[in-house]
């Protein structure tokens, strides 16, 4: 028999906790108006929820566009450079609506740290985050040179090295990360913006950085998309270039969107022409 209980609340030390409970629909829904003495058992569990979410999200991701990589080399080029830097975009859409909703959907230590540095993440969390996110790109890494019997050497590698100077991928890497922070910034934290089509967006701005930029940096945006093969093969060739540039370039797209960042208020009410005009009206002199 259906039944639905709704609106329980407890108070317990002064923190208020709304409970949902559907057996038909088979979940249990909590809503919490966390107090300075809130419960910390419920905080535990949501940022364990986070971590679990942004563990497996990363995973899932790093683990498809390594295995592209390592399916392209293998198989003489059957999925073609722009085919993997499409399989990323659409690997990027896919788990930000998947998980997007539980942890956000970082999948990278520069967009945590962005996020960080302009208050829209709280720096307790940005420790655990990053582990999660390089231990993640570690393990996918680890997962794909054992499926298809790679031992680390040059033609199965699959992190991100420069094709030309160190001094040109670097300056791509944080121009491609600025790009993608500027767009993450301007369709996940804006409540101006139409939040639905974010991951289409971002996913759609991976593939484009990776398309152009894949050749001469590897588009890797993220240093844990770097770092977790590296440390796999033992091979850290150019490593810091994916941890300055992108960190970088992301913080400098996360401020750079905060300054043009609009209030709430719609443009008109923002510029008020018409206002404007009847202020000097009224000061005008008469004649």
């Amino acid at each position: 028999m259906d039944r639905e209980i709704s609106d329980i609340i407890a108070n317990v030390n002064n923190a208020t906790v709304n409970v949902n409970i559907k057996d038909d629909e088979n979940f249990i829904t909590y809503y919490k108006n966390y107090g300075e003495n809130s419960p910390s058992c419920f905080q535990t569990l949501r940022f364990m929820q986070k971590i679990i979410a942004e563990f497996m999200g990363t995973y899932l991701l790093m683990f498809v566009g390594f295995a592209a990589i390592v399916v392209n080399k293998e198989m003489d080029n059957v999925l073609t450079p722009p085919g993997v830097a499409v399989l990323w975009g659409l690997d990027v859409m896919v788990m930000i609506y998947t998980v997007g909703h539980v942890s956000g959907a970082h999948f990278n230590p520069a967009v945590t740290i962005a996020f960080a540095t302009c208050k829209r993440f709280e720096w307790k969390q940005v420790v655990p985050y990053i582990l999660v996110q390089v231990v993640a790109s570690t393990l996918a890494s680890g997962t794909v040179q054992m499926m298809f019997g790679a031992k680390g050497e040059e033609n199965v590698f699959v992190g991100t090295l420069p094709s030309g100077s160190n001094i040109q991928s670097l300056v791509l890497e944080f121009i491609i990360t600025f790009y993608l922070m500027f767009a993450v910034s301007g369709v996940s934290t804006d409540d101006l913006a139409i939040g639905e089509l974010g991951g289409l967006a971002l996913g759609a701005l991976v593939t484009m950085n990776s398309l152009f930029a894949g050749p001469i940096s590897g588009a890797s945006m993220n240093p844990a998309r770097s770092l977790g093969p590296a440390i796999v093969c033992n091979y850290y060739k150019g490593i810091w270039i994916y941890i300055v540039g992108p960190i970088g370039g992301a913080v400098a797209g996360a401020w750079f969107y905060n300054i043009i960042r609009l209030t709430e208020s719609p443009f008109g009410e923002i510029i008020d022409l018409k206002k404007f005009l009847q202020r000097r009206h009224k000061s005008a002199p008469n004649k």
